[in-house]
């Protein structure tokens, strides 16, 4: 289970954080997309409804609400349609105070599975997970989204604590899979989701490669 110091597993995040920069500014000096990475999207309106659940304790989780929502439908290597690619959906909800970014990838749903990258042709195809385990108040949290067979439009939320079975806690409904690819940077390591915390480890993995897209793209 990760843990909250620095020690070994910080410092070999930060080794890999390190090395996934360098990747991106490589990719991105190689590619004249304007995004090194999910170079193509589509950003498009959407609503979040928070249903509710209990045992996250997380309130932004367990209590109820609406919110009207900016997402960011993407394929992460900008492969042809017909290839096969790892499908981003990134998602932005206002806050009391801000933004809060949630970014999700296709994944499975299983023990083993929410941790692996999983291509696809249509990002509806599989479940997404945020790969990687926020900090709440019982320990490490994952986050998730589910295709519905009832709505092409619509998604389930989850959420899990780590190897948990996954709890529903919200519905997405996303007004058009189509739309402009709007100049918007999504961070989940700035704007995290409210009640939740990062782990050292994974600010460490992830923040140099957001930071080394942004000023590739000349949107530090």
């Amino acid at each position: 289970m990760p843990g909250r110091g620095p020690g070994l597993a910080n410092n070999a995040a930060a080794l890999a954080g390190g090395i996934l920069a360098g990747a991106t500014r490589q990719l991105a000096r190689a590619r004249s997309a304007p995004k090194p990475l999910h170079p193509i999207g589509a950003v498009v309106t959407g609503t979040l409804t928070r249903t509710g659940s209990t045992g996250s304790g997380v309130p932004w989780l367990d209590l109820p609400g609406t919110d009207a929502v900016a997402i960011r439908l993407s394929r992460a290597v900008g492969l042809p349609d017909a290839v096969p690619d790892i499908h981003g959906l990134a998602l932005r909800v206002p806050t009391r105070d801000a933004n809060a970014d949630l970014l999700l990838a296709n994944t499975g749903l299983g023990l083993i599975t929410r941790f692996v990258l999983m291509p696809c042709r249509d990002i509806r195809s599989r479940p997404l997970t945020s790969l990687l385990p926020y900090l709440g108040p019982f320990g490490p949290l994952l986050l998730g989204a589910r295709p519905t067979s009832e709505d092409p439009m619509r998604f389930e939320l989850l959420w899990s604590h780590w190897l948990s079975p996954w709890v529903r806690f919200a519905d997405l409904w996303i007004d058009s899979a189509t739309g402009p690819d709007q100049d918007i940077s999504f961070d989940p390591i700035a704007n995290p989701v409210p009640g939740l915390e990062h782990y050292e480890w994974v600010r460490r993995l992830r923040s140099p490669a957001y930071r080394s897209a942004r000023e590739e793209s000349g949107r530090a």
